[in-house]
């Protein structure tokens, strides 16, 4: 049987990393077709004290990452960030989907109930059991992430919608 605590994060951040991957590239078309200078909508914000579209993706990305590592007890993937062009950022994507394909549901079993530790050894040590950790924290932390940045390009002209943010399900 598959763990709840694997079907209601892997595949849920695959399918939204995936409409990410294709949203990025219809930003990137819509940016050539209009002449468009691509830093343009990647250094975009919607508030000047919110990160913009490209950091974004990279923390969606990193989320992705570290809430499944956690919850399966394995190292958290890192990558180095540096990411500037739309390229760079379907890149990231793919690295993160292989990641996530590669993992296996057993590794989950009863990770609801492991401890996870958020920034140890700080003052704002934070401990959770996984399934707080997972319904309270990560994933919303992930699709905050998720729809800030389809809201940046939203506002930037580019014609998507809801079918466009969920992706295939």
């Amino acid at each position: 049987m598959t763990s709840p605590m694997y079907t209601n994060s892997v595949p849920v951040f695959k399918q939204m990393l995936t409409a990410l991957k294709t949203i990025l590239g219809k930003a990137d078309a819509h940016c050539a077709a209009k002449s468009i200078e691509p830093g343009a909508l990647l250094q975009a914000r919607l508030y000047p004290d919110m990160f913009p579209l490209l950091k974004q993706v990279q923390i969606a990305s990193d989320f992705a990452r570290g809430i499944s590592a956690r919850l399966a007890g394995i190292e958290i993937p890192a990558f180095e960030g540096n990411e500037q062009s739309f390229l760079d950022l379907d890149v990231l994507l793919t690295k993160t989907l292989t990641f996530l394909d590669e993992l296996d549901s057993a590794p989950f079993q009863g990770s609801e109930f492991k401890e996870i530790v958020l920034r140890p050894g700080t003052p704002k040590e934070k401990k959770l059991s996984g399934q707080v950790y997972l319904s309270n924290y990560g994933l919303p932390q992930f699709f905050f992430h998720m729809t800030t940045a389809y809201d940046i390009l939203r506002h930037n002209g580019l014609e998507i919608g809801k079918r466009d943010y969920m992706g295939a399900y």
